[in-house]
């Protein structure tokens, strides 16, 4: 069958949801062209029954050197801009049993008594950034919450979790920003990806050294059931995703929630008159402003006949070729949400979303996410019950990705 001319992925994000409607439009799977050179083209998938068949389907992989023939052959260069975002050898790219002893290994490091011991700690710090934040209002009238609230508290609680010396925090922070730029120069994310490895190689080293209560000196020691540990390589780069996934994404999540609460004056009141909770607005925040917008890249095994699938008859996503999930799309689509997809309302009985993933693949630390959220959010609206936007929407910008769904600043002032 003939298809329609794939849809050009815009590499700055900047309408990151008229695009997630035009994927929408063209059908459940449809072919989209990746910011290149080399031109690359992919599956992009945003019907959500469909991706979720796909993301615990087994012969669907997230190796590239195993299932996309283009990288396999050399093809897939630095030189590309979303060579990191394949090329890293950790869990986020393994296939099969690969990724089973990965994901033990870190989950047995990574445990939920883990993430409930932080509570008090993002309480500690969560205070001690409103009280900054009290001090920005009294000297300048208003105050920029991605900078001064949304960035530092998911980066803080990294940075302690992960045992790095505080002063560390801002250019980790940097470097995975140049990371989920997607717009910016290949050559810069290189560079950037091998800085935040060699800063993490001295953190590990610094670990076997002096091991502490830390969830570094947890994944050194992690065995699995035959005594195997992480390799280096492997130890290393499974740290630069915990440390990307665990900021970037709940820094997005901090800033959509704040935005859509400030903009939805009648949502917050719904919270705050006891008609819908705090995990509403976070649920309903991650459905309608997925903090990643769309995550590359899984490779088709062998042939998938969607039909089989439940997708569309006649399409076939063809064996080594690249499949996009279009969680932004997926999020609003209507077949799942209805008319009034793309609404935020807190009291929507259905919020069902895949923003931390599915599968085997499903993001180890939502808890942790969704337990910042439920920490901040509510302080920060006790604290400052008065807020506005002090920008316009065109003023906020957003961050330059397709990748990561957030504003560039997000200015306030107490009413």
């Amino acid at each position: 069958m003939g298809h329609p001319s794939p849809l050009v992925i815009d590499p700055t994000g900047r309408d990151i949801h008229g695009e997630a409607a035009r994927i929408r439009e063209t059908g459940p799977a449809t072919r989209v062209v990746l910011p290149g050179p080399p031109a690359v083209e992919a599956w992009a998938v945003s019907s959500p029954e469909l991706l979720k068949r796909l993301l615990t389907d087994p012969r669907v992989s997230k190796d590239a050197r195993q299932h996309w023939p283009r990288f396999a052959a050399g093809e897939i260069t630095p030189e590309w801009p979303l060579f990191t975002w394949v090329a890293v050898q950790n869990m986020f790219t393994a296939y099969g049993g690969d990724h089973k002893r990965l994901r033990t290994l870190v989950a047995k490091a990574f445990t939920a008594r883990r993430t409930n011991a932080l509570q008090p700690r993002i309480e500690e710090i969560t205070k001690g950034l409103l009280d900054r934040i009290e001090e920005g209002f009294r000297r300048s009238g208003t105050v920029d919450l991605r900078e001064e609230f949304c960035y530092p508290l998911p980066i803080q609680v990294i940075t302690e979790l992960f045992g790095l010396p505080e002063e560390r925090g801002l250019e980790l922070r940097d470097l995975v920003d140049r990371i989920f730029d997607t717009s910016a120069d290949p050559g810069e994310m290189t560079a950037a990806f091998g800085r935040l490895q060699a800063v993490l190689a001295e953190l590990v080293a610094a670990k076997r050294e002096s091991p502490g209560d830390d969830l570094t000196s947890g994944l050194i020691s992690a065995r699995d059931e035959d005594e195997t540990r992480l390799s280096e390589q492997e130890l290393i780069d499974t740290l630069v995703l915990m440390i990307s996934a665990g900021h970037e994404t709940t820094v997005n999540l901090l800033d959509q929630a704040v935005h859509a609460l400030l903009t939805h004056p009648e949502q917050l009141a719904h919270v705050r008159q006891g008609r819908a909770t705090w995990d509403d607005v976070i649920e309903e925040t991650l459905r309608v402003q997925a903090p990643v917008a769309s995550l590359p890249l899984r490779y088709a095994v062998e042939d998938l006949a969607l039909a089989e699938l439940g997708g569309p008859e006649g399409v076939v996503i063809a064996k080594g070729e690249p499949i996009l999930a279009a969680y932004a799309a997926a999020g609003r689509d209507p077949e799942r949400h209805g008319k009034e997809a793309d609404a935020f309302d807190v009291t929507r009985a259905d919020k069902e979303h895949l923003a931390f993933g599915h599968g085997v693949h499903h993001c180890l630390g939502a808890p942790l996410g969704r337990l910042e959220a439920r920490i901040a959010l509510p302080a920060l609206f006790a604290r400052f019950p008065a807020l506005e936007l002090a920008a316009t929407e065109e003023q906020l910008g957003h961050v330059e990705s397709f990748i990561s769904n957030g504003h560039r600043r997000l200015p306030v002032r107490r009413v």
